[in-house]
């Protein structure tokens, strides 16, 4: 017999017993099986007498045996109890009588998910439609990035690529640092200090001159941080940056073999058309999401938010050791990763009962489509289509997405939408 207390809203008390008749039987098969190859001074394996078994081994035994038995009968009392439990119980062995083991098992159990008014909520969807500026910007982007750098014979200007003669001078000294000759600089770029940059505008070649400049307090530099030096730049070079062409020759460096300027046009629209629904499909579905949490007030176990936010941390320190940070012996602190922890846990839960009630499961068809748009940026998307399809794995994580996908339509078709139109910059600097 077993039964079940509410310790509070998730944590739950069981009490149970354990007969002594189906542990000592056990105790005494598992001693008479180490018997039969126990070494124990004076005596043949398989011919140590019981009470010496019981000596050397008989704690091991017992502590072994009634583990197995605690875990055993917890999960039967669970079952007969129809309990959902989340992470490890811990057990506590109250009494040990002549004709049982009686023990409290404590432990959380998942909340059963009510799906709140959605409808009352309000939803800020983003939406965007691309524009021929956008498609002439990119392009205008490309040609900056091939640009060439060709001496000029006029003042600086903001882009220009200069060479310059510096020293600063801190309290009649010139400081660590602050002196150089031949120094480039592209103007525009923020590598150095705008103050310093701004002084060099308008300066033609040849041309010197002084200027007081105070550096920021949280300078990386301490003996200069907050304080004000004087700075002598002579000016040598001048570069001004100059743009491909838009012809056949750019066209094809960007890998269009025949040079057809509408082919790269059409190309660049299609890949920021596809990038741009991938962003707003990020940022509505964390709206959906929002408003979903909004709606659903959730209390999770605890033991499964610490598993949850273990699990974000390890990844944050994998993720900072493969872009090169050095993270041996590394731990962070894992109340940082508590609050999303919290929030991954309760949206599990709220996804899977509202999966359920809606029927919002991703298909095989939906999961085809998204592979396919996804191959299209690939070189072989065709290639890349087959690999999804004959992995089962990757499929299963792909029917994943399509669900999410499914519950964020489901979500906007519920609440109270406003569309908001994007700013191009933003959603393509939004990853």
């Amino acid at each position: 017999m077993s039964s079940v207390e509410t310790v509070s809203v998730l944590e739950r008390r069981l009490s149970a017993s354990i007969p002594q008749s189906s542990l000592g039987g056990e105790i005494a098969a598992r001693l008479k099986k180490i018997g039969r190859t126990a070494k124990i001074s004076g005596f043949r394996p398989g011919k140590v007498p019981m009470n010496l078994l019981e000596k050397y081994y008989g704690s091991e035994v017992r502590q072994e045996v009634l583990g197995e038995a605690l875990q055993r009968s917890f999960g039967e009392a669970v079952e007969a109890h129809k309990l959902n439990v989340a992470g490890q119980a811990s057990f506590e062995v109250t009494a040990y009588t002549a004709d049982a083991v009686e023990y409290n098992a404590t432990f959380e159990v998942y909340p059963e998910v009510t799906i709140g008014d959605v409808a009352a909520q309000s939803v800020k969807r983003t939406v965007y439609e691309l524009a021929d500026s956008d498609v002439e910007n990119t392009i205008a982007t490309l040609r900056k990035q091939r640009a060439v750098f060709v001496d000029v014979a006029r003042a600086a200007q903001d882009q220009d690529k200069v060479t310059v003669d510096f020293s600063g001078v801190l309290e009649g000294v010139v400081f660590e640092g602050g002196e150089a000759t031949d120094y480039p600089v592209q103007l525009g770029q923020g590598r150095m200090l705008p103050e310093f940059e701004a002084a060099i505008i308008g300066m033609n070649i040849g041309e010197s001159k002084s200027f007081d400049m105070t550096f920021p307090e949280d300078y990386h530099g301490k003996d200069v941080a907050g304080k004000l030096v004087t700075f002598t730049i002579k000016l040598n070079k001048v570069e001004a940056a100059q743009l491909p062409e838009l012809d056949a020759e750019f066209v094809k460096s960007i890998g269009i073999e025949d040079g057809d300027v509408s082919k790269l046009e059409g190309e660049i629209r299609s890949n920021l058309q596809r990038e741009l629904n991938r962003r707003l499909k990020f940022i509505n579905k964390k709206a959906a999401m929002d408003a979903l949490l909004a709606a659903t007030a959730l209390e999770v176990p605890k033991a499964v938010v610490e598993w949850e936010a273990e699990s974000l941390m390890e990844q944050t320190v994998r993720n900072m050791s493969e872009r090169g940070v050095s993270t041996q012996g590394m731990k962070l602190p894992v109340e940082m990763f508590k609050e999303e922890a919290t929030r991954r846990v309760q949206l599990g839960l709220i996804l899977q009962k509202l999966v359920e009630q809606h029927n919002l499961t991703g298909t095989d068809e939906q999961a085809k489509s998204h592979i396919t748009d996804y191959a299209q940026s690939f070189d072989n998307p065709e290639q890349v289509i087959e690999w999804y399809l004959s992995n089962p794995e990757q499929m299963r994580e792909v029917k994943d997405v399509v669900t999410e996908e499914n519950v964020t339509a489901w979500v906007m078709s519920q609440a109270q939408v406003t569309d908001q139109v994007g700013e191009f910059s933003e959603l393509m600097g939004n990853n």
